[in-house]
């Protein structure tokens, strides 16, 4: 179903859902602002305005950003610091990042936006809704980020097409320039007043979309070990009582019982598994790749639900400094900025996706050993010797979790200083996501 046939989703001052987020990155459901949200957003305007009519210099208003920002800027070359802040800052390299992420930050950063906090026009925020709506993606690179100041790089891409610039790709993938594609889609560009080249740019979004589009991917893939890991103890003619209820409560961590619970439901009928229930085997006890699939993917289930956690608060939060408070008039510096929570957050469920991973291939490598695989044949091959097989197919399942471990090592205990040292710590969420 085209983005254009599904219900909008309705952008406010509260914080947009998990559901919101994947609506709108994978399956191109359009966008609007509230009513309230626009009212938030012109009381935050009227605040910059005031502050940008003063004499006194306002950071992010009337002065240069980052290391530059004790340069005080005149009223007539504002709009040039917006437009040169974005195209400078534009300057990611690499391949395209992928579609869903970019439609993930470009919501994420419309929602901080709408909460009233960041002080643009309603023009501008309607702009980037209506880019969402249209299917207009600017193309963003993979590298560019050091996931503190925000997702800098990838974000000044996403401002760029509101400015009519620099490329994008259409509904239908087609890569063209940001003009062309806002000209045929009857939009217009805006042109940046004080504070909104850096309120367009200065957010965590990136890394939270990413995070959020993992917790949704990996809530399925869990679902998924579970069955893999039900097939596993059938095939090697194990046991399910070590999955009992009584037995997991010993150890009560949530995930680990959902998990055997998913185990104990799923080989409830099995007959193989019933035959080995007599007094006529003799198997004492399961290999840990089968006995203790509970306790690895509950303790995967427990870390995605953290990270859960972690993305909600995210997504209640308005990510940009300086930040505006109407209600008292004033704009404020701020580190809210700093990615660290999110970073630590992706950082845990590669390690999660690596070691779920590692087990269900060590479930394989049992299939495919005459030794241990109870009575298969070699490889579960057909004709061991003329045929290999499933051998190869472990070799590639091996060689993706070891990918997969090298991947594990954390971004977030990396930090180069950038801006003159001014941005002396990052947190690398963006590399973690």
């Amino acid at each position: 179903m085209g983005g254009m046939e599904r219900a909008p989703i309705v952008v406010g001052t509260g914080p947009v859902s998990f559901a919101e987020v994947i609506a709108v990155a994978r399956h191109g459901a359009p966008v609007t602002l509230s009513e309230e949200a626009l009212v938030a957003i012109d009381r935050a305007r009227a605040v910059v305005d005031s502050l940008a009519a003063s004499p006194t210099p306002a950071y992010g208003i009337s002065t240069g950003f980052g290391a530059l920002a004790t340069r005080h800027i005149s009223p007539e070359l504002r709009s040039q610091l917006q437009r040169s802040l974005v195209r400078s800052h534009a300057a990611g390299s690499g391949p395209e990042v992928e579609t869903e992420v970019v439609r993930a930050l470009m919501l994420l950063r419309l929602s901080t936006l709408a909460t009233g906090h960041t002080g643009v026009r309603r023009e501008t925020a309607q702009l980037l809704a209506a880019l969402l709506t249209h299917r207009i993606t600017p193309v963003v690179r993979e590298y560019g980020s050091l996931g503190c100041s925000g997702d800098l790089a990838p974000l000044a891409h996403c401002a760029l097409a509101l400015m009519g610039e620099g490329p994008v790709r259409t509904q239908d993938g087609t890569l063209t320039d940001a003009a062309t594609a806002l000209a045929a889609a009857g939009l217009s560009p805006v042109e940046l007043v004080e504070k909104e080249g850096l309120a367009l740019i200065n957010g965590t979004d990136g890394m939270l979309g990413m995070l959020i589009l993992a917790i949704d991917d990996l809530t399925d893939l869990l679902q998924v070990a579970d069955i893999a890991a039900a097939i596993s103890v059938e095939g090697q003619l194990g046991t399910d009582r070590v999955f009992a209820a009584e037995l997991q409560a010993i150890r009560p961590h949530p995930g680990q019982a959902a998990s055997a619970a998913n185990l104990t439901a799923l080989l409830r009928e099995s007959g193989i598994v019933a035959s080995h229930q007599t007094g006529d085997c003799n198997r004492v006890q399961d290999a840990y790749s089968l006995r203790c699939s509970p306790q690895v993917h509950g303790a995967a289930r427990d870390t995605v639900a953290h990270a859960a956690s972690v993305a909600s608060r995210e997504l209640a939060s308005a990510i940009d400094n300086p930040v505006v408070l109407p209600d008292e008039g004033r704009v404020e510096s701020n580190g809210n900025f700093h990615g660290a929570p999110v970073a630590y957050v992706l950082d845990f469920l590669a390690i999660v996706a690596a070691d779920v991973a590692s087990i269900s291939e060590r479930r394989t490598d049992r299939f495919l050993d005459k030794a241990r695989n109870h009575g298969l044949p070699p490889f579960l091959a057909d004709d061991p010797g003329v045929d290999s097989g499933l051998m190869i197919a472990q070799y590639t399942q091996a060689a993706v979790v070891s990918e997969l471990k090298r991947l594990a090592a954390p971004a977030s205990v990396d930090s180069i200083p950038s801006s003159a040292m001014q941005e002396d710590h990052v947190s690398m969420g963006w590399g973690a996501a």
